[in-house]
Order: C-alpha cells, then sequence, then structure tokens
C-alpha cells in the first residue's frame, strides 16, 4: 500500500525540481527524500525521474502519479480535520436518556443549551424508567442517563456508573382546594389516596410515609402520569403525594410541602465511569443549567 508520506515527498519534488530543495522545504535530509523516492519506484514498479547530469527530470508518470496522490493526500487532510472535530466535540453523538418527568422540565432546557454549544454534534433521546436507562447505559446504548432516588427508597447503583446529582426535589402533599382536608399526613388515614403504579418507588414512598405517620393508606387511584393525577386531585377524588418536578401550580389545587427528613426525592445524571465521548462535559453542564431557579420545592443539589 501507497505511503501518504511518500506521496507528499513526490510532491515536493516535482513542484521545486530538487532533492535538495523539496528535503529544506519538508524537514528532511536530501539521502531521506532520495530513499523515499527509490521505495516509491520499488513499490510502484514506475520510474519517477530521469537522473541528468546536472538534475533531474519527473517523467509523465511521475506527473501522473502527483495528480492521483493529490486526491487521496486531500482526502486524508479532510479526514484529520473531520477526526479533531470528532475528538474535540465539534461533532460527533451523544444519546442522552430520560424519564418522562425530567423529559418534561429538565431536558428541552439542556437540549437548547447543548445544540447551542454543538450545532454540529448528534443528539438523540431515549425515554424510559430508571431500571431501564440504567440497562442501556450498561448495554452501551446511551452515555447519559436522568434517573431519580427517593429518600424513603434508596438505590443502589450499578458498578462503573458515576452519577451527578442536579435537583433535590421536595415532596409535595397535593388537595383539592375546598376539600377541607389536612395538610398533615397523620390527619389524612381516612382520605382517599392516589398514587403511581404498584410496586413503583414513587408508591412505596407515598406507603412508607403514612405507616410512619400511624396508618395505611387507601389507594383508590394509580396512575404514573402526573398530570393525569393532578387532575384527579383537583376533581375532589382524592389527595396525593408527588415530587417537586411533578407539581404544577393551580388554582383547583392546594400544594404543601412534606416536613419528613426523608420526604424528598434526588435526580441525579449517570454514565459509565469510561465513557470518554468529548460531548459529556458539555451535556452534564447543561443538565445541571437547565434545573429551574427561584422554584418553592425544587433545590440544587449538592455536588458529587
Amino acid at each position: 500500500m501507497l505511503k501518504p508520506l511518500h506521496l507528499l515527498t513526490l510532491k515536493a519534488v516535482v513542484h521545486s525540481g530538487s532533492f535538495a530543495i523539496a528535503a529544506r522545504d519538508l524537514g528532511y535530509t536530501a539521502s531521506a527524500i532520495s530513499q523515499q523516492i527509490s521505495a516509491l519506484e520499488k513499490e510502484t514498479g514506475l520510474v519517477l525521474f530521469e537522473r541528468e547530469a546536472h538534475g533531474i527530470r519527473p517523467t509523465a508518470a511521475a506527473q501522473r502519479l502527483v495528480d492521483l496522490g493529490d486526491r487521496v493526500l486531500a482526502a486524508l487532510d479532510d479526514l484529520d480535520h473531520q477526526v479533531q472535530e470528532l475528538a474535540t466535540g465539534v461533532t460527533g453523538r451523544l444519546r442522552l436518556g430520560s424519564f418522562p418527568t425530567a423529559g418534561v422540565r429538565l431536558v428541552p432546557s439542556a437540549l437548547s443549551a447543548f445544540v447551542e454549544n454543538h450545532p454540529r454534534a448528534q443528539i438523540q433521546l431515549e425515554e424510559g424508567e430508571p431500571e431501564e436507562l440504567v440497562a442501556a447505559l450498561g448495554d452501551g446504548d446511551l452515555d447519559v442517563a436522568l434517573v431519580y432516588e427517593y429518600g424513603l427508597i434508596p438505590h443502589l447503583w450499578p458498578e462503573g456508573l458515576t452519577h451527578h446529582r442536579l435537583v433535590k426535589e421536595d415532596l409535595v402533599l397535593l388537595r383539592a382546594r375546598d376539600s377541607g382536608l389536612s395538610a398533615h399526613l397523620p390527619h389524612l388515614s381516612r382520605a382517599r389516596w392516589i398514587t403511581s403504579r404498584e410496586g413503583t418507588a414513587g408508591a412505596r414512598s407515598v406507603v412508607r410515609l403514612c405507616a410512619a405517620a400511624g396508618f395505611e393508606a387507601a389507594v383508590a387511584f394509580r396512575s404514573n402520569n402526573y398530570d393525569v393525577v393532578r387532575e384527579l386531585v383537583s376533581a375532589g377524588l382524592g389527595v396525593a403525594v408527588v415530587p417537586a418536578l411533578g407539581h404544577a401550580p393551580s388554582d383547583t389545587i392546594e400544594a404543601t410541602r412534606l416536613a419528613q427528613r426523608s420526604a424528598h426525592r434526588t435526580v441525579m445524571a449517570l454514565h459509565r465511569s469510561e465513557n470518554s465521548n468529548p460531548l459529556l462535559a458539555t451535556m452534564l453542564d447543561s443538565l445541571r443549567q437547565a434545573v429551574p431557579a427561584d422554584e418553592p420545592f425544587l433545590h440544587l443539589a449538592e455536588p458529587t
């Protein structure tokens, strides 16, 4: 296979008409230039220069090989440029996974900032629950995954993953504004409850909160869609506890932060510890900046 260095040397010798001048321009000795040309002639089986008493003369084959080599050298130069852009994150691809609530409240703003910084990079977004996203990280199908952890439901993440805490959410008690129900959990033992699906971290957290308050919650309705949960509460069909990202101010709903120390949820970004994607740092910064400011039930999480 022809070596790009030999093609570059041939071009310099043909254009200068001298081994010595080409050596000076390329930073080699004349002997090294002569050896490269000899190697190229042996590789191609072509006679590239006619040796004359006072210099050299390129053959027609040499001229043609320079023309053909220009295309190769230009393609290699373009490849080198693209590799540099890929290595520095100018181009490239990043795959982000998010659970639905963060997909509504955090991801759009983060993606907007990311695209502004890397307009030529490709970004892919996948949605799923934390267990699905963590599995995708392990399989190499995602670069970053947004997940959560309830204060009462600690989670042990797989080895080999690095986590960055982004936001700490208060857990918020929702009641219909005209319900007359108390804002204190111990006084809600007879209320109907609305939670996420049975077995989810959110539902298990409510069970433990109510148990600590001295009763078992009577769950009447279940939905993993916080819009549905809020509408059910607004219709007076029960009370609910939702994380801050799942709450939206409403004239028909009264929201109260739960005072229990463990009544919170932490949102974090996970990635494989060995992930060397140059776009990763920008995405993490964009996610941190996407946390809404000055919202009563949201707090920037302490960095890890």
